[in-house]
């Protein structure tokens, strides 16, 4: 996979980000998935807008952690929401917000994390943030989100030209889908898909400490896979929409 260093740094940032991923025409799946503490945290820190968008997420939040057939302690796959863009975003901006509402949703996550021995210590190196090579060590695993793309072979020559386009040539294009299609035998097999787009596993690191003074204290990172100029030009059109080009 590739990583792929992104200009979102404030919440506000990150929330139009996240939005944006997952609302463009070249999004054929996602699997995003917060954490029960995560969402019960923000409980008492959003607008009453954002109580209502989220009332459902909410409630699975608090029901989840007070099911006692559930081990907080644990890899349980309860403990995760498949979530939504929007439930995700409001997460992002305001785990990471320097407003009160930040720091109401940091304490209430960092009590959670206390009641299982997870609260990371401070102070936390910004080298430490967003590593991809302790990932696997990652507890407990707070957010995890990616989005799969539409395979090359799939695409419109009127809805997606301008993925089309971007290989040059139709020749470079066919070219692109006979690789995929080589390579699609191997990801099938696998069970994974030809093109993906994650961002960093976010823990207890990342949520309580990842921020300061409402600013990312180490970059975004989204990791691809597939086809880079497919991949180029879908995040350029990410990064327009949401007016971080």
């Amino acid at each position: 996979m590739i990583g792929r260093a992104l200009p979102a740094r404030t919440p506000e940032e990150i929330a139009r980000l996240v939005r944006a991923l997952g609302t463009h025409r070249y999004v054929a799946g996602r699997l995003l998935l917060v954490h029960a503490f995560v969402l019960d945290a923000l409980a008492g820190s959003l607008s009453q807008q954002d109580m209502q968008e989220l009332r459902e997420a909410l409630l699975w939040a608090e029901s989840t952690l007070a099911d006692r057939g559930i081990d907080r302690d644990s890899r349980d796959e309860r403990l995760w929401r498949r979530a939504t863009e929007r439930e995700l975003a409001t997460a992002l901006s305001v785990l990471w917000s320097n407003e009160p509402i930040g720091l109401s949703a940091r304490s209430r996550l960092a009590d959670h994390l206390r009641s299982i021995d997870a609260e990371p210590s401070e102070p936390t190196p910004a080298a430490c943030l967003f590593d991809e090579a302790a990932e696997d060590d990652v507890f407990p695993l707070l957010i995890d989100a990616g989005w799969e793309l539409l395979p090359l072979a799939l695409l419109d020559a009127d809805r997606h030209r301008g993925a089309i386009e971007a290989f040059g040539d139709r020749l470079a294009f066919d070219c692109a889908k006979l690789e995929e299609e080589s390579a699609g035998e191997a990801s099938r097999a696998s069970g994974a898909a030809c093109h993906l787009q994650e961002l960093p596993a976010v823990g207890p690191l990342e949520l309580l400490h990842g921020a300061e003074h409402g600013i990312l204290r180490a970059p975004l990172v989204l990791w691809t896979h597939g086809n880079e100029t497919y991949h180029d030009y879908v995040l350029r059109g990410v990064l327009r929409a949401a007016k971080l080009d």
